[in-house]
């Protein structure tokens, strides 16, 4: 508990817009990011806190060691009274770097913008530029997906195990492809015969072989089988599941490691 709270001080020193009842905050994110990252960060996760009215805040841990980083970051989130309007919506991401361990929290409409399938391809977004130790692009990565996402919810569909983000191409196998497709239609070509316009079906059938003396269609009977489709019931395959946090408060979120 003692170092929840010297945490929650350390919160509420660092994030000035915490007078404000919706605020981005970013702390000095445990020396990972320089002051210009930092900077940097801050104008970006603002704008986009700002135009979308949905509080994002990311948070750093370097030298405590946190039993469970989903209560530490359910337990920020609550006491430094974080979240945009009366439900509180936004997403705290919490890094513990001792544990390489992330930890989204989340709250709100937060709950409804990232789904558990959503938490855990952000996290699989993140996790090479996190495990390479590039803080400051995972981060950035991590801000232009929340924008992506609060829109995409806002739009009514949020991202989830059948909607999630497409995967861009690489560039790569662009080239890759054009080779492959002239090695097949070239192995196509070569198969082809030559062959000649016929104008008369007579000239396909060889003579004498075909002699047709009455010709008479009968029907006889038809079988109809009708099989019920089978219903959808596994309605835990998409969604966010939800917990109660130490505060009492509801919470989506999840976590991956890097």
């Amino acid at each position: 508990m003692k170092k929840t709270l010297r945490m929650l001080l350390l919160v509420l020193v660092l994030c000035l817009g915490l007078v404000m009842p919706a605020a981005a905050c970013m702390a000095d994110m445990a020396g990972v990011l320089n002051e210009r990252e930092v900077t940097e960060l801050e104008t970006m996760i603002d704008e986009i806190r700002t135009r979308q009215k949905f509080d994002i805040a990311i948070l750093t841990v370097s030298e405590e060691d946190i039993p469970s980083v989903q209560e530490y970051a359910d337990d920020i989130y609550d006491g430094a009274d974080m979240g945009y309007g009366e439900t509180r919506d936004g997403v705290l991401l919490v890094v513990d770097l001792k544990s390489s361990e992330c930890y989204m929290s989340t709250k709100g409409y937060g709950i409804t913008v990232f789904t558990d399938a959503g938490i855990q391809y952000v996290g699989q977004q993140m996790r090479p530029e996190l495990a390479d130790g590039d803080f400051a692009g995972a981060f950035r990565t991590f801000a232009t997906l929340c924008d992506d996402f609060i829109t995409q919810a806002r739009n009514g569909q949020p991202y989830d195990v059948d909607t999630l983000p497409k995967e861009p191409l690489s560039l790569i196998w662009i080239p890759v492809a054009i080779v492959i497709a002239f090695v097949i239609v070239g192995g196509m070509k070569k198969q082809l015969k030559t062959v000649r316009f016929q104008a008369k079906a007579d000239d396909y059938v060889k003579a004498g072989s075909m002699n047709i003396v009455d010709n008479q269609e009968w029907f006889l009977y038809q079988n109809i089988v009708k099989t019920e489709k089978p219903k959808d019931n596994d309605k835990s395959s998409g969604g966010s599941s939800t917990h109660t946090s130490s505060s009492g408060s509801t919470h989506g979120g999840g976590g991956f490691k890097f």
